[in-house]
C-alpha cells in the first residue's frame, strides 16, 4: 500500500481490501460440502456481506463491541453492555472474545442455531421488504368513504 494516500483514497483502499477478503471467504462457503443443500446460498452470502459491511468494523475488518452497539442502536434495538457481551458470545460459540471477525457472522446467519443477533437482523430485514408508506398529508375523505 502506497504510505501517501490520504483521506477517501485510503478508505477507499482499504475498503476494496475487505470487500476482496470478504469475497474469498464466501468463496470458501460456497465450495464448502457443509453448506452445500443450502438454498440460494450465493445470493444469501451477497446479501450478508453487504450487511456485514454495514457494521462499524475495526482495522483489521471484525467487528467489536462498539460496532455492534452503535449497528444496534441504529436500527432501534439497543442492548446493555450485558446484553451485547451475551449476544457476542452467542455469536463465537461461547468464547470470551471481544469482536468476532465474518466467518463467525456467516456461522451465525447460515446455522441452524437461532441467536438474538440474528433474530434482529433478520427482522430488519423483513422490515425493508414492506411497503413504504405514502408521504406528504393524508387523502382527503369524502362521505362516500365512510362506513
Amino acid at each position: 500500500m502506497d504510505k501517501h494516500l490520504q483521506g477517501g483514497k485510503a478508505f477507499g483502499f482499504l475498503k476494496s481490501q475487505q470487500d476482496e477478503k470478504l469475497n474469498s471467504i464466501n468463496e470458501a462457503f460456497l465450495t464448502d460440502p457443509k453448506y452445500a443443500e443450502e438454498e440460494d446460498l450465493s445470493s444469501k452470502l451477497e446479501m450478508f456481506k453487504n450487511k456485514y459491511m454495514e457494521f462499524d468494523l475495526n482495522d483489521r475488518g471484525d467487528i467489536d463491541m462498539m460496532g455492534l452497539k452503535r449497528m444496534l442502536e441504529k436500527l432501534g434495538v439497543a442492548k446493555t453492555h450485558l446484553e451485547l457481551k451475551k449476544m457476542m458470545s452467542d455469536v463465537v460459540g461461547g468464547a470470551a472474545r471481544d469482536t468476532f471477525c465474518y466467518t463467525d457472522f456467516l456461522n451465525m446467519m447460515l446455522g441452524k442455531r437461532n441467536s438474538i443477533l440474528r433474530l434482529i437482523l433478520m427482522f430488519e430485514e423483513k422490515g425493508k421488504d414492506q411497503e413504504p408508506k405514502e408521504s406528504g398529508p393524508p387523502q382527503r375523505k369524502t362521505f362516500s368513504d365512510l362506513p
